[in-house]
């Protein structure tokens, strides 16, 4: 498993990627019309941040910094770009956004520089621009390829609630009850991030990571940047796109959102994309019963899974030994079965038959030992461990768009999703955070611009479902649409293994032509 991969998955984990999207002059000082409000027009403050030097140096920070000597080994060099904390008032409080460069090694044939997002939100970047260099095969070495940290995450002033868990993604459970008891735990998040960092939270936006990108297209001394998103990363290349009309050169998308769908509740209405590759995989451990012990038919498997939902009800469920022993109830067993929908390759399908054969044990009363990848998936979501990761997603969710306030509107909701959705319908309409936060300040991103952006997509994406790429690309008409059939994964281009799906982005981006038609790629089998 790639780390590209790694934090797809722990996005999507967490609910997103969970785990998440058009012309002006040249120039830092061009006045863009741009009724959006993304313009950098001279004599507004903004124009120093678009001028800055940058001093490009060792990405390593200390002896333990495994994300530094990895960029240092493939010949990355580092730097901070100074921006706004807030960008109405550019002479006031600065922040420094984290950057990795690996500049072109085929000069001659240069594009220019490629800004990517792995999704979240809040997934740091910078460290994976040797990854992404290496998708992108011989196309990689025409490209300066920029990977960074958003605002608040990583290295680039990373945001911390000292939150007791590091997710806010869980299932109300099977009762009024544990409904409360989410409610006191979602309010008590909210009150932790207001308590510990209320003066940027109101900066903790979407629109604002995008102005960064602006300001860090302009300190490379780029006319125009291309860019790289997955899941999450797909709204914020499209708010990019938006806000900064003639700035970007091409576009790859994969995973999309629904930019009109964009909102703190965005679990809501992927019942069904998860209930079919939960099936699917339960087809698939069915075959493997001698291994899990889960049940031979998909039935079985399936009312196992039930099973230990109904066990974790009555008594939490003990898992683990020594310093990684947890209990989960109700709330989050259910987020663990979610959690290993994400992804149909043999490796992420046996490492959820691994947890959840140890849940099984746990809800027979047998002791469990858990797998190492099990252990720092329960330790990211359910302590502290995992703080940095849950505060910065919620305040980017929850800095972008206002949800229901009252806690009785989630209880209906939950009640009614829960008779045609009963494991997966408490989770998605569940109660979280940004019930309690603040409004946030700017209105969400209205597409109204045309982008000629490549669009790829899973017909079986059980977090950001087909039917959201369909979505913005009916949305961008001179979009072009790539289906991959047959898998129910999330994020597919450099990670899947779909040479099909592989090359047609890395055509793209080596020719900045899109196909002349959308295209269909298939599974590969075996």
């Amino acid at each position: 498993m790639t780390p590209i991969s790694a934090a797809v998955r722990r996005a999507s984990a967490v609910g997103l990627a969970l785990t998440a999207c058009f012309t002006a002059l040249p120039g830092a000082t061009a006045t863009a019309a741009n009724r959006d409000g993304g313009a950098v027009t001279a004599g507004t403050g903004l124009e120093r941040y678009y001028h800055q030097h940058l001093d490009w140096g060792s990405c390593v920070l200390g002896p333990d910094d495994a994300t530094g000597h990895e960029l240092e080994k493939a010949g990355a060099r580092c730097a901070d770009v100074t921006v706004p904390l807030d960008y109405a008032a550019p002479r006031g409080r600065t922040l420094k956004v984290a950057i990795s460069r690996l500049t072109a090694t085929d000069a001659r044939h240069r594009v220019g520089s490629l800004l990517f997002n792995p999704g979240g939100p809040g997934g740091p970047g910078l460290g994976y621009s040797p990854l992404v260099r290496q998708m992108m095969k011989e196309t990689g070495a025409r490209y300066d390829v920029i990977g960074f940290d958003p605002r608040f995450v990583g290295r680039s002033a990373p945001l911390d609630c000292d939150w007791p868990v590091g997710s806010s993604v869980f299932s109300a459970g099977r009762s009024r009850a544990g409904f409360e008891r989410q409610v006191a735990l979602q309010k008590g998040l909210a009150d932790k991030c207001r308590a510990t960092n209320a003066s940027v939270l109101p900066y903790v936006t979407t629109r604002n990571t995008a102005r960064d990108m602006d300001v860090v297209r302009g300190a490379l001394d780029e006319r125009k940047v291309s860019y790289l998103g997955w899941s999450y990363g797909t709204y914020l290349g499209t708010v990019y796109t938006q806000m900064f009309p003639g700035r970007y050169d091409r576009m790859v998308l994969d995973g999309a959102l629904d930019p009109r769908r964009y909102n703190p509740r965005l679990m809501r209405g992927v019942e069904r994309e998860n209930e079919q590759a939960l099936a699917d995989w339960a087809t698939w451990a069915a075959r493997r019963h001698s291994v899990y012990g889960l049940g031979r038919t998909r039935g079985q498997v399936l009312a196992t899974i039930n099973r230990v939902v109904a066990a974790s009800a009555r008594h939490p469920l003990t898992v683990g030994t020594g310093a990684d022993t947890f209990r989960l109830d109700d709330t989050q067993v259910p987020f663990v079965v979610f959690a290993g929908t994400a992804d149909d390759t043999e490796e992420a399908r046996a490492a959820a038959g691994e947890q959840m054969s140890a849940l099984a044990r746990a809800a027979a009363g047998q002791p469990t030992q858990l797998s190492p990848q099990f252990a720092v998936m329960l330790r990211g979501a359910l302590t502290n461990e995992g703080s940095r990761n849950g505060s910065a997603q919620s305040a980017i969710l929850c800095g972008d768009g206002s949800v229901p306030r009252a806690p009785e509107s989630y209880w209906r909701d939950i009640e009614r999703s829960r008779a045609a959705h009963p494991l997966f319908g408490p989770l998605t309409n569940n109660i979280g955070p940004c019930a309690f936060w603040d409004r946030p300040r700017e209105k969400p991103t209205q597409v109204r611009q045309d982008v000629p952006a490549l669009i790829v997509a899973a017909a079986g994406d059980p977090r950001t479902p087909y039917t959201g790429s369909v979505a913005l690309h009916n949305l961008l008409p001179s979009s072009k649409l790539l289906t991959l059939k047959g898998a129910n994964r999330h994020a597919l281009y450099g990670q899947y293994g779909n040479a099909c799906v592989d090359n047609e982005v890395n055509r793209y981006l080596a020719t900045g032509k899109l196909p002349a038609h959308d295209r269909t790629c298939v599974k590969q089998s075996g």
